[in-house]
């Protein structure tokens, strides 16, 4: 079988790699294309418009101090919770009584 190259020549030049000095023949030395711009740095926000020369902070008074609290008697103290613990128990025993009393009505009713 003889293989030939399709030019017709005899020598292998149709299947050998170009010269390095002879430059790519794919596109190598085609210019590229620019490089694309970057999106600017952030600054931070915008600086405000300065004061008045004629502008004054809010003046707040100062207000008085505070009033001392009067003292605490704690004798009155002990002896108004001893009245209110006394009328809470005998609330508490009347409504006891009453509902004992209500409770021996109902149960006598149903068993006679």
């Amino acid at each position: 079988m003889n293989v030939r190259a399709p030019t017709g020549s005899d020598d292998d030049a149709y299947w050998r790699r170009p010269d390095a000095a002879a430059g790519d023949p794919f596109g190598a030395e085609r210019p590229t294309a620019p490089p694309e711009p970057r999106p600017p740095a952030y600054e931070g926000p915008p600086r405000p418009a300065p004061a008045s020369p004629l502008w004054r902070p809010p003046v707040v008074s100062e207000p008085p101090p505070p009033r001392s609290m009067p003292a605490q008697d704690m004798e009155a103290l002990d002896e108004s919770e001893g009245a209110a613990r006394t009328i809470t128990y005998g609330v508490g025993l009347v409504a006891g009584a009453i509902a004992l009393i209500v409770m021996f009505l109902l149960c006598a009713r149903a068993i006679f």
